[in-house]
Protein backbone atom coordinates (compact mmCIF):
# COMPACT_ATOMS: atom_id res chain seq x y z
CA UNK A 1 0.00 0.00 0.00
CA UNK A 2 0.84 3.54 -0.61
CA UNK A 3 2.59 5.89 2.39
CA UNK A 4 0.31 9.43 3.91
CA UNK A 5 2.82 10.85 1.30
CA UNK A 6 2.61 9.04 -1.75
CA UNK A 7 -1.39 9.31 -1.29
CA UNK A 8 -0.69 13.30 -1.45
CA UNK A 9 1.29 13.29 -4.42
CA UNK A 10 -1.08 11.09 -5.91
CA UNK A 11 -4.16 13.37 -5.67
CA UNK A 12 -1.57 16.56 -6.34
CA UNK A 13 -0.94 14.79 -9.52
CA UNK A 14 -4.67 14.38 -10.40
CA UNK A 15 -4.84 17.98 -9.62
CA UNK A 16 -2.22 19.44 -11.62
CA UNK A 17 -3.95 16.87 -14.52
CA UNK A 18 -7.39 18.91 -14.32
CA UNK A 19 -5.51 22.52 -14.42
CA UNK A 20 -4.22 21.21 -17.44
CA UNK A 21 -6.87 19.65 -19.17
CA UNK A 22 -9.43 22.57 -18.21
CA UNK A 23 -6.63 24.88 -19.99
CA UNK A 24 -5.79 22.42 -23.38
CA UNK A 25 -8.31 20.13 -24.27
CA UNK A 26 -11.13 21.81 -25.86
CA UNK A 27 -14.09 19.04 -24.72
CA UNK A 28 -12.71 19.73 -20.69
CA UNK A 29 -12.85 23.50 -21.58
CA UNK A 30 -16.37 24.06 -22.48
CA UNK A 31 -17.82 21.34 -19.28
CA UNK A 32 -20.06 22.81 -16.92
CA UNK A 33 -21.94 21.67 -13.67
CA UNK A 34 -25.19 21.11 -15.80
CA UNK A 35 -23.24 19.40 -18.61
CA UNK A 36 -21.24 17.15 -16.36
CA UNK A 37 -24.03 16.15 -14.17
CA UNK A 38 -25.55 13.41 -16.40
CA UNK A 39 -22.14 11.68 -16.57
CA UNK A 40 -21.38 12.03 -13.01
CA UNK A 41 -24.97 9.85 -12.32
CA UNK A 42 -23.98 7.18 -14.70
CA UNK A 43 -20.03 6.65 -13.16
CA UNK A 44 -22.16 6.75 -9.88
CA UNK A 45 -24.37 3.68 -11.48
CA UNK A 46 -21.32 2.17 -12.69
CA UNK A 47 -19.73 1.72 -9.31
CA UNK A 48 -22.91 0.64 -8.17
CA UNK A 49 -22.74 -2.16 -10.27
CA UNK A 50 -18.86 -3.15 -10.21
CA UNK A 51 -20.28 -2.87 -5.86
CA UNK A 52 -22.86 -5.60 -6.57
CA UNK A 53 -20.48 -7.60 -8.45
CA UNK A 54 -17.93 -7.91 -5.52
CA UNK A 55 -14.88 -6.44 -8.17
CA UNK A 56 -12.23 -4.60 -6.51
CA UNK A 57 -10.61 -4.60 -10.02
CA UNK A 58 -13.72 -2.30 -11.40
CA UNK A 59 -14.36 -0.57 -7.94
CA UNK A 60 -11.06 1.28 -7.96
CA UNK A 61 -11.59 2.31 -11.50
CA UNK A 62 -15.21 3.52 -11.23
CA UNK A 63 -13.38 5.41 -8.09
CA UNK A 64 -11.28 7.15 -10.42
CA UNK A 65 -14.24 8.21 -12.85
CA UNK A 66 -15.98 9.56 -9.81
CA UNK A 67 -13.32 11.02 -7.91
CA UNK A 68 -11.97 13.00 -11.51
CA UNK A 69 -15.89 14.61 -11.36
CA UNK A 70 -15.63 15.73 -7.59
CA UNK A 71 -11.87 17.62 -8.80
CA UNK A 72 -13.86 18.66 -11.93
CA UNK A 73 -16.68 20.22 -10.09
CA UNK A 74 -14.40 21.59 -7.90
CA UNK A 75 -11.94 23.20 -10.64
CA UNK A 76 -15.08 24.59 -12.00
CA UNK A 77 -16.37 26.50 -8.44
CA UNK A 78 -12.83 27.83 -8.18
CA UNK A 79 -12.81 29.83 -11.53
CA UNK A 80 -16.20 30.95 -10.42
CA UNK A 81 -14.04 32.06 -7.16
CA UNK A 82 -16.96 30.42 -5.59
CA UNK A 83 -15.32 27.85 -3.69
CA UNK A 84 -12.08 25.35 -4.37
CA UNK A 85 -11.07 21.59 -3.66
CA UNK A 86 -9.80 22.56 -0.13
CA UNK A 87 -12.83 24.37 0.89
CA UNK A 88 -14.75 20.99 -0.35
CA UNK A 89 -12.17 18.96 2.01
CA UNK A 90 -12.67 21.53 4.66
CA UNK A 91 -16.26 21.38 4.58
CA UNK A 92 -16.73 17.33 4.88
CA UNK A 93 -14.12 17.66 7.80
CA UNK A 94 -15.94 20.13 9.35
CA UNK A 95 -18.90 18.05 9.02
CA UNK A 96 -17.57 14.95 9.94
CA UNK A 97 -16.34 16.43 13.28
CA UNK A 98 -19.27 18.12 14.31
CA UNK A 99 -21.73 14.25 13.46
CA UNK A 100 -18.92 12.57 15.39
CA UNK A 101 -19.22 14.36 18.67
CA UNK A 102 -18.56 10.10 20.01
CA UNK A 103 -15.22 10.14 18.61
CA UNK A 104 -14.42 14.15 18.48
CA UNK A 105 -16.11 15.44 21.57
CA UNK A 106 -17.09 13.62 24.78
CA UNK A 107 -20.37 11.77 23.77
CA UNK A 108 -20.28 8.33 24.74
CA UNK A 109 -21.05 5.91 21.65
CA UNK A 110 -21.20 1.88 22.50
CA UNK A 111 -23.42 0.66 19.22
CA UNK A 112 -23.94 1.73 15.63
CA UNK A 113 -27.88 1.73 15.99
CA UNK A 114 -27.39 4.72 18.56
CA UNK A 115 -24.77 6.45 16.36
CA UNK A 116 -27.19 6.68 13.65
CA UNK A 117 -30.50 7.74 15.71
CA UNK A 118 -27.87 10.26 16.54
CA UNK A 119 -27.15 11.68 13.79
CA UNK A 120 -30.96 12.97 12.94
CA UNK A 121 -30.90 14.73 15.84
CA UNK A 122 -27.39 16.56 14.87
CA UNK A 123 -28.51 17.26 11.71
CA UNK A 124 -31.31 19.10 12.99
CA UNK A 125 -28.92 21.11 14.75
CA UNK A 126 -26.90 21.97 12.21
CA UNK A 127 -26.51 25.36 10.41
CA UNK A 128 -28.33 25.53 6.82
CA UNK A 129 -28.70 21.70 8.17
CA UNK A 130 -32.41 20.17 7.50
CA UNK A 131 -35.28 21.18 8.99
CA UNK A 132 -37.23 18.43 9.52
CA UNK A 133 -35.65 14.43 9.38
CA UNK A 134 -37.57 13.32 6.09
CA UNK A 135 -35.65 17.12 4.50
CA UNK A 136 -32.51 15.20 3.87
CA UNK A 137 -34.19 12.59 1.63
CA UNK A 138 -33.05 13.72 -1.86
CA UNK A 139 -36.14 14.21 -4.30
CA UNK A 140 -34.03 13.22 -7.26
CA UNK A 141 -33.37 9.59 -5.87
CA UNK A 142 -34.97 6.33 -7.69
CA UNK A 143 -38.48 5.59 -5.59
CA UNK A 144 -37.35 2.70 -4.44
CA UNK A 145 -34.12 4.19 -3.06
CA UNK A 146 -35.87 6.74 -1.74
CA UNK A 147 -38.57 4.75 0.08
CA UNK A 148 -35.88 2.81 1.84
CA UNK A 149 -34.09 5.69 3.15
CA UNK A 150 -37.30 7.62 4.34
CA UNK A 151 -38.18 4.49 6.02
CA UNK A 152 -34.38 4.42 7.80
CA UNK A 153 -34.75 8.24 8.83
CA UNK A 154 -38.21 7.37 10.06
CA UNK A 155 -36.98 4.32 12.38
CA UNK A 156 -33.54 6.55 13.69
CA UNK A 157 -36.68 9.16 15.34
CA UNK A 158 -38.05 5.97 16.96
CA UNK A 159 -40.90 5.56 14.10
CA UNK A 160 -40.77 1.63 13.43
CA UNK A 161 -42.05 -1.76 14.73
CA UNK A 162 -41.51 -2.87 17.92
CA UNK A 163 -41.51 -6.51 16.62
CA UNK A 164 -40.04 -6.86 13.27
CA UNK A 165 -41.78 -10.05 12.13
CA UNK A 166 -45.45 -7.58 12.61
CA UNK A 167 -44.55 -6.04 9.43
CA UNK A 168 -45.72 -9.19 7.39
CA UNK A 169 -49.31 -8.31 8.89
CA UNK A 170 -48.69 -4.78 7.16
CA UNK A 171 -47.48 -6.93 4.12
CA UNK A 172 -50.66 -8.82 3.89
CA UNK A 173 -53.16 -6.75 4.80
CA UNK A 174 -52.18 -3.97 1.62
CA UNK A 175 -51.33 -7.11 -0.56
CA UNK A 176 -55.27 -7.86 0.14
CA UNK A 177 -55.77 -4.25 -0.55
CA UNK A 178 -54.15 -4.42 -3.72
CA UNK A 179 -56.25 -7.91 -4.86
CA UNK A 180 -59.80 -6.09 -4.25
CA UNK A 181 -58.66 -2.77 -6.01
CA UNK A 182 -58.22 -4.99 -8.56
CA UNK A 183 -61.22 -6.97 -8.87
CA UNK A 184 -63.19 -3.83 -9.01
CA UNK A 185 -61.34 -2.83 -11.73
CA UNK A 186 -60.16 0.85 -10.76
CA UNK A 187 -56.68 1.88 -12.22
CA UNK A 188 -55.66 4.71 -10.19
CA UNK A 189 -56.75 3.00 -7.26
CA UNK A 190 -54.89 -0.05 -7.95
CA UNK A 191 -51.68 1.86 -8.85
CA UNK A 192 -52.05 3.33 -5.02
CA UNK A 193 -52.35 -0.09 -3.65
CA UNK A 194 -49.13 -1.35 -6.16
CA UNK A 195 -47.19 1.79 -4.24
CA UNK A 196 -48.32 0.44 -0.77
CA UNK A 197 -47.43 -3.40 -1.26
CA UNK A 198 -43.83 -1.92 -2.60
CA UNK A 199 -43.32 0.48 0.73
CA UNK A 200 -44.39 -2.33 2.64
CA UNK A 201 -42.03 -4.73 0.93
CA UNK A 202 -39.60 -2.32 0.93
CA UNK A 203 -39.76 -1.53 4.64
CA UNK A 204 -39.62 -5.44 5.50
CA UNK A 205 -36.23 -5.94 3.91
CA UNK A 206 -34.98 -3.04 5.62
CA UNK A 207 -35.93 -5.19 9.02
CA UNK A 208 -34.37 -7.57 7.85
CA UNK A 209 -31.05 -5.95 7.04
CA UNK A 210 -31.72 -6.40 3.22
CA UNK A 211 -31.08 -3.82 0.99
CA UNK A 212 -33.71 -3.86 -1.57
CA UNK A 213 -32.43 -2.18 -3.92
CA UNK A 214 -29.34 -4.46 -4.29
CA UNK A 215 -31.94 -7.75 -4.14
CA UNK A 216 -33.97 -6.24 -6.82
CA UNK A 217 -30.38 -6.26 -8.99
CA UNK A 218 -29.30 -9.12 -8.19
CA UNK A 219 -32.45 -10.46 -8.99
CA UNK A 220 -31.97 -8.33 -12.69
CA UNK A 221 -28.72 -10.36 -13.00
CA UNK A 222 -29.64 -13.57 -12.67
CA UNK A 223 -33.30 -13.46 -14.81
CA UNK A 224 -30.96 -11.62 -17.69
CA UNK A 225 -28.56 -14.50 -17.17
CA UNK A 226 -30.74 -16.69 -17.53
CA UNK A 227 -32.76 -15.77 -20.22
CA UNK A 228 -29.45 -15.14 -22.42
CA UNK A 229 -29.23 -18.56 -21.54
CA UNK A 230 -32.57 -20.09 -22.80
CA UNK A 231 -32.19 -17.50 -26.23
CA UNK A 232 -29.21 -18.85 -26.52
CA UNK A 233 -30.57 -22.56 -26.48
CA UNK A 234 -33.14 -22.11 -29.17
CA UNK A 235 -30.67 -20.37 -31.35
CA UNK A 236 -28.47 -23.57 -31.43
CA UNK A 237 -32.03 -25.42 -32.07
CA UNK A 238 -32.29 -23.06 -35.11
CA UNK A 239 -35.93 -21.75 -33.37
CA UNK A 240 -36.68 -18.55 -31.92
CA UNK A 241 -38.40 -17.89 -28.75
CA UNK A 242 -41.33 -17.08 -30.54
CA UNK A 243 -42.18 -20.16 -31.91
CA UNK A 244 -41.81 -22.02 -28.67
CA UNK A 245 -44.01 -22.86 -26.16
CA UNK A 246 -44.37 -21.68 -22.46
CA UNK A 247 -43.53 -25.40 -21.76
CA UNK A 248 -40.65 -25.75 -23.91
CA UNK A 249 -39.04 -22.16 -22.31
CA UNK A 250 -39.66 -23.50 -18.82
CA UNK A 251 -37.39 -26.78 -19.45
CA UNK A 252 -34.41 -24.48 -20.71
CA UNK A 253 -35.14 -22.15 -18.09
CA UNK A 254 -34.64 -24.74 -14.83
CA UNK A 255 -31.76 -25.91 -17.05
CA UNK A 256 -30.52 -22.65 -16.76
CA UNK A 257 -31.01 -22.23 -12.95
CA UNK A 258 -29.24 -25.48 -12.76
CA UNK A 259 -26.49 -24.26 -14.22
Amino acid sequence: MNTRQQKLEAFGRLLDIMDELREKCPWDNVQTNESLRANTIEETYELAEAIINNSDLEIKKELGDLLLHVVFYAKIGEEKQAFDIADVCHAICDKLIFRHPHVFGDLHADSASFVEKSWEQIKLKEKGGNGTVLEGVPPSLPSLVKAYRIQDKARNSGFDWNKRHDVWDKVKEEIGELETEIENLDKERTEQEFGDVLFSLINAARLYQVNPDNALERTNQKFIYRFNYMEQKVKEQGRSLKEMTLDEMEQIWQEAKRV
